[in-house]
């Protein structure tokens, strides 16, 4: 099993940044992958983002590309999600997420362990 806690989200203006945090309990294998999801007010959960734990290869979605980085710190078994020039559109509810084996998938089915949310609010 693994839990999975968010943190670090809140109020910024358009063009601002915000850095979230999901600190991962539990077993961490090499081979598994981590990852963030979002979802706005009225739409569907949106893949944002994964990392391989082990190898370090990501995938972004193509709406987050050149603005978001995703990172982790392998010893503190934590998973960083950088937000650069954020657009009032960023506005999400953004989950952490984790599956065992390494791929890089974009579907809310690919992950087996979610974390409850951080909410992140981007004004014009």
């Amino acid at each position: 099993q693994v839990q999975l806690v968010e943190s670090g989200g809140g109020l910024v203006q358009a063009g601002g940044s915000l850095r979230l945090s999901c600190a991962a309990s539990g077993r961490i294998y090499d081979s598994d992958t981590m990852g963030w999801f979002r979802q706005a007010p009225g739409k569907e959960r949106e893949f944002v983002a994964a990392i391989l734990w082990s190898a370090g290869t990501t995938r972004y979605g193509d709406p987050v590309k050149g603005r978001f980085t995703i990172s982790t710190n392998n010893a503190h078994n934590t998973v960083y999600l950088q937000m650069n020039n954020l657009k009032p559109e960023d506005t999400a509810v953004y989950y952490c997420v984790a599956r065992r084996y390494s791929y890089l998938g974009v579907h809310v089915a690919d992950y087996n362990y979610w974390g409850q949310g951080t909410k992140a609010t981007v004004s014009s």
